[in-house]
């Protein structure tokens, strides 16, 4: 059962503060990160670990990212509601969560089989209606492109051209690219259909997106 107390909205109330003194500013977004039951995605036994600003790992070689990153991610992401967005790397399906929580119709693709199942489960359980896909997110959905915004929570080698296609003219691409280790966090913008702005902003550190146009 999903319990949600008054302690655990406690809880997300100081995690709330903290991002606020780390510089996050987006009300919509704190408000997402005082909604989101951040301890529905961990073992029971972990309770003390889901609210502190810190990646924890969730098997499969993954982690949940650390809430900073998250809040970080989304407000260079700046999705409004009704905006279709795509999010490559479901792991935990936190991020999903708090997309969902800004009203944006939601497409996520996972990699890993196990993980894709396990947030399937939880975010319906939870009453979100996102668009969960297992694949390679590194090719993005073309499908169902274009996107206003496109948010990847792996680290890249590259910006992946796939994903720049799939972006709606006047749309983002938020995305951390540089090595195993360290990544710096880019914002593309799509000026028109042949033409990009890049803009950079801190170093991060996430795990690899992996697939063909993630490390093999």
């Amino acid at each position: 059962m999903l319990d949600d107390t008054y302690r655990h909205k406690g809880m997300r109330k100081l995690l709330v503060s903290t991002l606020v003194d780390k510089g996050i500013k987006n009300p919509d977004v704190l408000r997402a990160i005082e909604k989101v039951p951040r301890h529905f995605f961990f073992e029971k036994a972990f309770l003390e670990h889901s609210y502190q600003d810190k990646a924890f790992p969730i098997g499969e070689g993954q982690t949940i990212s650390q809430p900073y990153t998250v809040a970080f991610q989304t407000q260079l992401l700046a999705p409004k509601s009704g905006q279709k967005v795509l999010e490559i790397g479901t792991g935990s399906g936190y991020q999903a969560a708090i997309l969902a929580e800004l009203g944006v119709k939601l497409y996520t693709v996972e990699y890993n089989r196990n993980l894709y199942t396990r947030a399937s489960q939880l975010l319906t359980q939870m009453g979100y209606n996102i668009r969960m896909y297992c694949g390679d997110g590194s090719l993005g959905l073309p499908v169902y492109a274009p996107f206003d915004k496109i948010i990847v929570t792996a680290g890249a080698p590259a910006v992946p051209k796939t994903l720049v296609d799939q972006l709606a003219v006047g749309g983002s691409l938020v995305i951390p690219v540089g090595d195993n280790e360290k990544q710096q966090m880019l914002r593309i913008n799509k000026l028109d259909d042949n033409k990009i702005s890049k803009e950079s902003f801190q170093m991060f550190s996430f795990v690899p997106l992996l697939g063909k146009h993630g490390w093999k």
